[in-house]
């Protein structure tokens, strides 16, 4: 089939390799001159794993090309895809602006009957919308299909290729039996295409990420509420994950969920039923716990060192809002820095694969270091934002040799709080008791907040035995961000779907 893919973004260039790859003629079209000359010479804009072997490999065999002659990838298409980005207006709202453009340029340009798919996340009565702008040039027939992405940063090709299910809303017999054709490789092991009406597949999409960023601050909020009594939030998180109704997935706590998606998408469910006069008081107070919990680690590294931070060099673990991608959109690690350069802290963070995003970003107000070991020199203490596997076993003993102070605040519970406080680093995670650190020639005992607490045989992995009582820990006040002295860094106006 012949498939042309308007927008080279996070999902375009998805979507358009991952069809080549199943023996589709696929053309990726983007006004970008810059990007379509370097994915000529197959490099690619985004970090994405295993998307590389395939867009090399399938330009190769001639599958997939890439242009800016948009109008000219339109009219050899029988199936176009708008995968163009929506960036959110100051309201929140999401712009259209680039999902509109492309439909006029579709109504213009086409030469047969085609089927339209609105890729990109749009709000309900957006694909209504494109029908009225195609349909004012169009002189051929036209069909519509809603075909929301579900997509994971880290793991888009397996997504794609292997999908949990495949959600489209049509509403022709023509665009039903295209549209399955076309997917019918990645559904061969029994996973269900959904038809559906276009404006219930619209919403599916934004009804998904709510509940999973629901999910994310629900769990952020019981990690508070366990600091605050003495709870492990890992066992609350096993006892209720545990559950069938509920299920373990997305219930990590953790500094706050970032990335192309969750953010964007929860504001702009907020504006349209705002514009409906439906206001979603539960996902107000997601959105509201989300930008909370993006100043935790901040507020934990103060509390270590007593508010005295002005002066202090703080290394940073992660830059990217997740592993496996070097996408820094929201991300609760800019935050965090923000935050530090206002009290006067100097940073130098390290990540795999996020640092030249980092440095479009973030310019030299901060070090960077290309290890992550080269960090650790001369930093007062260590603050783990992402959790890529290269952190996730590293050698403390190295660690506590190379800060100043052998402190760690842990923003995804890494590490085990026993051998920490074993090896005398302090150590500070969200939502779980924390252990005193032990002198070197101690007993193996553990000691929660400087009190004794005998290990019992039963101790699970988090150090609290099934008959362990935890002593009862005092709060410590919570400080307050100082004023921020200098320009906060911008987000990226860079936008792409």
């Amino acid at each position: 089939m012949r498939v042309a893919v308007i927008g080279t973004g996070y999902v375009g260039l998805v979507v358009g390799a991952c069809l080549a790859e199943t023996g589709n003629d696929v053309v990726g079209a983007d006004v970008d001159a810059a990007k379509i000359a370097k994915l000529q010479e197959n490099e690619l804009p985004i970090y994405e794993p295993g998307l590389g072997e395939i867009v090399e490999r399938n330009q190769q065999q001639e599958r997939l090309a890439f242009t800016t002659d948009v109008p000219s990838a339109i009219a050899g298409a029988e199936v176009v895809f708008i995968a163009v980005g929506t960036p959110p207006d100051e309201d929140g709202s999401c712009d259209l602006t680039h999902v509109l453009a492309v439909a006029e340029l579709i109504g213009m340009h086409m030469t047969r009957e085609i089927v339209i798919v609105t890729k990109s996340t749009v709000p309900v009565g957006t694909t209504a919308r494109v029908w009225e702008v195609v349909g004012r040039h169009a002189k051929y027939t036209f069909h519509l299909c809603s075909n929301p992405e579900f997509l994971k940063e880290g793991a888009a090709v397996n997504d794609f290729m292997r999908p949990d299910r495949v959600v489209l809303g049509v509403e022709s017999d023509h665009a039903r039996s295209v549209m399955t054709e076309l997917y019918a490789p990645f559904v061969r092991v029994g996973k269900p295409i959904i038809f559906m009406d276009i404006r219930s597949a619209e919403l599916t999409k934004y009804a998904a990420n709510a509940m999973l960023a629901t999910r994310i601050s629900f769990m952020n909020e019981m990690a508070a509420i366990c600091e605050q009594v003495g709870a492990n939030v890992d066992l609350v998180r096993k006892g209720i994950g545990s559950d069938q109704r509920i299920g373990p997935a997305f219930l990590f706590p953790g500094p706050g969920y970032g990335g192309s998606c969750f953010p964007k998408d929860v504001k702009a469910l907020l504006c349209t039923a705002e514009s409906l006069q439906r206001p979603l008081r539960v996902m107000q107070a997601v959105h509201e716990a989300n930008e909370r919990q993006k100043h935790r680690l901040f507020e934990l590294l103060a509390e270590a060192f007593q508010g005295d931070l002005e002066g202090k060099r703080i290394a940073v673990w992660g830059l990217a809002f997740k592993p496996q991608t070097d996408d820094m959109r929201d991300a609760p690690a800019l935050v965090l820095i923000n935050d530090l350069l206002g009290a006067g802290v100097s940073v130098v963070a390290h990540d795999p694969v996020a640092l030249r995003e980092a440095k479009h970003r973030l310019g030299d107000a901060i070090d960077y270091a290309t290890s992550s070991y080269d960090a650790l020199t001369g930093a007062d203490a260590l603050v783990v934002v992402t959790d890529w596997n290269e952190y996730r076993n590293p050698d403390f003993r190295r660690i506590k040799q190379a800060l100043k102070r052998p402190l760690i605040i842990d923003g995804r519970s890494l590490y085990e709080r026993q051998k920490l406080a074993g090896l005398g680093i302090e150590y500070i995670s969200i939502g779980r008791p924390r252990l005193a650190p032990l002198p070197e020639a101690a007993t193996p005992a553990l000691a929660e907040f400087g009190r004794p607490v005998p290990i019992v045989a039963a101790a699970d992995s988090s150090g609290v035995g099934q008959t362990g009582r935890v002593p009862p820990r005092r709060e410590p006040e919570r400080p307050r961000r100082p004023q921020k002295r200098q320009p906060s860094v911008a987000p990226s106006t860079i936008s792409a779907a």
